[in-house]
Formats: structure tokens, C-alpha cells, sequence
């Protein structure tokens, strides 16, 4: 942290200071600055002043449509692949492709979602991306070859692969800052619900069906857009000062009080354009490195103890294990995400980041050691009675483990540990490498599989506990501090 900044009060950013960079946007003297600041620190100042959150509610429940479009577009191969392999004749390659191409659209989307949702706005990103999602669903459901099938998963992962970035994004920018947090976690939690309901209706209707379902979450998407504001800081950000005021007029409450919100947003906008933009090289410089590494290796290891292998191959992997049939084990799998998400987002400020990324790994450690385990036993005909049980039992362990912390703790981290003014490039940098892990792992799963089970398992069971060492030896504590203190804390290790 260098010195002479500060955190901006309403975006948590670290911004320089105002003499620094010569005062462009003063307005009023020093004490009036201090006062102001003393009013946008108390959390509750806007609601305490004829404000309310039911546009703000409002606007999140409509965005984490999105957030459920993303976990059904991930959890759809799981509960169809020995179906559509049988109806279209695929052999085991061709549906690695098909199951896999979702990450290669998603890696796309993303990396060009940043420059989309700044062009078009937040909502207009988030108008394209279900338009790709249908455009894919549908593709899906009519295909009755290989290639219009790739073509819809690959629509569906760019499509994802913009609500991956715009989603979050758009929450952190229209919440209070009370409510940021909590809120932002829904994204995780509806990503989760919706892969989760995707398992659990394909063990009972067709494939080409379940893909129709995919287009229920973008049309309330697209519906709900009409009725709640735009952005209030991309507003601001593109000059659109009346626009900017009434849409964050209404987030707020009629009767609210915005003066001292809307003079810090444009604060922080007037600093942002004083601000060079970084480009990647600058990354590597000393004085960033340890974020980037910190932030890389969080989405590394995420993707490498096997999540996307496990989860889009679930049913597959249970048959594999010696259950008669899939359904019941990925009935359970689905089930168990979503209250095992709900604690780890309460636990997340409570325990620290660390801590919960620490004991999440270690579960995963033992959910794909037991998997692994099963499959050695059953290769070896030896206790082939439990080697369904074990198999179940640890990916069900796994996922248990992953949703309460794996999942969530490093993108959040990842919001943490950058300066405001390398966090675009470095953001997209993180989220490009988790959709090439993504892709990798999901790709190669079956054939890992095919090569040796138990061994696949047990290079899960590696990675997780690389993970801990990695996580203890190089990732700080972000909670309850200030992003100064964070920055701090990086660059005094």
C-alpha cells in the first residue's frame, strides 16, 4: 500500500490522494470533506434518512436470474450425457467436446465482458447474454447432429461467461455498502441453485426438454430488466449525470437522502479517470506480482481439484463406481449444494477467509481421496460391496466441501487484493485463467477416467492439498480490513 492513499468510503477502492492528483473534483473545503465522510462511513445514514432497499432487492433478484442461468447451463451435461449419447450416437470424445465447449464460450464471454458491459451498460450486457443462452438452449433442443449441439453449448458459455462478470459487478454497484456483502454472495448461492434443480429435473424428463428449461430464467431476466435501474456508477462513469441521480434516486428510495452517496460516486470517478490504465505487463511488476500470483493460484487450484470433471460427469461417475444407476446419487449431489452454500456464505465473515478456504480443501482432500479409494478397491475386486458407498460418500463430501468454501472464498478474494487501478485488467487475467482450468479439467475428465480412475481421484486429492499449503503460506486475511490494509499486507510479506 503506498503511502498517501485512501479508501474511497462508498466503493471500498484504493484511490490517491486528492492533492495528489490536483484536487480536479473539490467542491468544498476540508471540513466539509471530513463531515461528508463522516456521514457516508455510517452505513445506515441513507436508510435513517427516508431511504429503503426494495428496489435494491428488487434489482438483485432480477439479476441473479442470471446467476441460476449460469449453474443450469453448467449442471445440464451432468444427468444427460448417457442419454444424448445414446439418441445421437455419441462416442466418449464427442461428448467431452460437447460438454467442454461450454467453458471455451464462457472463457470468450468473459474475456470480453468487461468492454461489454462498459459499452452497453450493465443491463445491456446482461440483455445479450440471454440472448446467446436462448440462442444456444434452442440450438440444443432442435440439434440432431454434433454440430448444432457444440454450437448451443457454445452460445450458452459465452452467454455464461458475460453473467459471470456482469452479475457481480452490477450487485456491488447498486447495494449499500452494508448489504454488499451478503448480497453478492446470492450470485454464488444461485449459481449453485440452479445447477442444482438442472441435476434434479434431468433425472426425470429428456434432455431436450431440460434444455427448454434453461430459457425460463432468461425471460424472467429479460422482463424484470424493464423495471429496474440502470447502474448507477456506469451512469456516472459515461456522463449521464440526470440518469445517474434518478436511478440511484430510486435504488435508494424516494424519500432518501443521496447527497452524500452521489457526491462520493462521483468522487471516485473523477479519481478513476485521473488514473492510468494499466495494461497486462504491468501486472508483473513487483509492486503487483504478489496479488497476481495470490489471485492466479486461488482460480488454479479452484479448477484443479476437479470441480467441473466431478460435476459435469457426476451420473457417469457414479455408474462407473458400480451403482446400478445414476439418479440417486446425483439426486443427492444436487440437494446437498445448496444448504452447504448457505453456510459458507454466513460463515464467511464470521470464520475469515482463510480458515474457511483451508478447511474447505481439506474436505475435498477426503472426498476425492474416498472416491479414489473406491475405485482402487473396485479395480482390485476387493470389499466391491462398499466401493458404491465410498464413491458416493466422498464426492458427496467433496461438493459438501467445495460449496463452503472452494466455491465462493476466491472469488471473493479476488475482489479484494487488487488496487483500483490494475483491478479490470487483473480481473479479467484471474477469470481468463479459471475458464482455462475449467476447460482443461472438464475436457480431460473423461479420458482421465478411461486412463485410471482411482488415480484421477487421487490427483484431485494432490491438488486440494496443495491448496492448503498455498492458501497458509501466501494468502492473507481480508476480513474486516480495509483494502489499504490488505495491500498492505501483500506487499510487507
Amino acid at each position: 500500500m503506498a503511502i498517501g492513499q485512501f479508501k474511497d468510503v462508498e466503493n471500498g477502492e484504493i484511490i490517491n490522494t486528492l492533492e495528489d492528483l490536483e484536487q480536479p473534483f473539490i467542491t468544498s473545503s476540508k471540513q466539509e470533506k471530513v463531515a461528508g465522510r463522516e456521514k457516508g462511513d455510517d452505513p445506515d445514514y441513507s436508510l435513517r434518512h427516508g431511504g429503503s432497499i426494495g428496489m435494491v432487492l428488487l434489482s438483485t433478484f432480477v439479476a441473479v436470474c442470471g446467476s441460476f442461468e449460469f449453474g443450469s447451463c453448467v449442471g445440464y451435461s451432468a444427468p444427460v450425457q448417457s442419454s444424448i449419447r445414446e439418441d445421437l450416437n455419441f462416442s466418449l470424445a464427442q461428448f467431452s467436446l460437447f460438454g467442454s465447449i461450454l467453458t471455451i464460450g464462457a472463457m470468450i464471454g468473459a474475456v470480453s465482458s468487461g468492454r461489454i458491459s462498459d459499452f452497453l451498460g450493465r443491463k445491456g450486457a446482461m440483455r445479450l447474454s440471454s440472448g446467446f443462452c436462448i440462442a444456444g438452449w434452442l440450438a440444443i433442443y432442435f440439434s440432431t447432429e454434433a454440430l448444432y449441439l457444440d454450437m448451443g453449448r457454445f452460445f450458452t458459455g459465452f452467454g455464461i461467461g458475460i453473467f459471470s462478470y456482469v452479475v457481480p459487478i452490477f450487485i456491488a454497484e447498486i447495494a449499500p455498502k452494508n448489504l454488499r456483502g451478503g448480497l453478492t454472495t446470492l450470485n454464488q448461492l444461485m449459481i449453485v441453485i440452479g445447477s442444482s434443480v438442472s441435476f434434479l429435473i434431468g433425472t426425470v424428463i429428456t434432455w431436450r426438454s431440460l434444455a427448454l428449461t434453461g430459457l425460463i430464467p432468461c425471460i424472467f431476466l429479460l422482463v424484470g430488466l424493464f423495471f429496474i435501474p440502470e447502474s448507477p456508477r456506469w451512469l456516472a462513469k459515461v456522463g449521464c449525470e440526470k440518469d445517474f441521480l434518478v436511478a440511484l434516486q430510486k435504488l435508494r428510495g424516494k424519500d432518501a437522502d443521496i447527497t452524500i452517496e452521489a457526491a462520493e460516486i462521483n468522487e471516485y470517478i473523477g479519481t478513476l479517470k485521473t488514473l492510468p490504465k494499466a495494461n497486462i505487463l504491468e501486472l508483473f511488476e513487483s509492486k503487483y506480482i504478489r496479488s497476481v500470483i495470490i489471485g492466479v493460484g486461488l482460480m488454479v487450484f479452484q479448477q484443479f481439484v476437479g470441480i467441473n470433471g466431478i460435476g459435469f460427469y457426476a451420473s457417469e461417475t457414479f455408474v462407473a463406481a458400480g451403482l446400478s444407476s445414476g439418479k440417486i446419487g446425483t439426486i443427492a449431489y444436487a440437494c446437498i449444494q445448496v444448504p452447504i452454500t448457505v453456510i459458507g456464505a454466513m460463515l464467511i465473515d464470521k470464520s475469515g477467509r482463510r480458515p474457511l478456504i483451508m478447511v474447505s480443501a481439506t474436505g475435498t482432500f477426503l472426498g476425492c481421496f474416498l472416491a479414489g479409494t473406491s475405485f482402487f478397491l473396485k479395480g482390485h475386486s476387493m470389499l466391491l460391496e462398499w466401493t458404491p458407498i465410498l464413491a458416493v460418500g466422498g464426492v458427496l463430501i467433496f461438493i459438501s466441501s467445495f460449496s463452503i468454501g472452494m466455491g465462493a472464498v476466491p472469488w471473493l478474494i479476488m475482489s479484494e487484493i487488487f488496487p483500483i487501478n490494475v483491478k479490470g485488467v487483473a480481473g479479467s487475467l484471474v477469470v481468463l485463467v479459471n475458464w482455462v482450468g475449467a476447460w482443461l479439467v472438464s475436457y480431460a475428465f473423461n479420458f482421465l477416467m478411461s486412463w485410471s480412475s482411482s488415480g484421477t481421484f487421487y490427483i484431485f486429492s494432490a491438488f486440494s492439498v496443495m491448496t492448503v499449503l498455498f492458501v497458509a503460506k501466501l494468502v492473507p486475511e481480508t476480513k474486516g480490513k480495509t483494502l489499504e490494509e490488505i495491500q498492505a499486507s501483500i506487499n510487507s510479506s
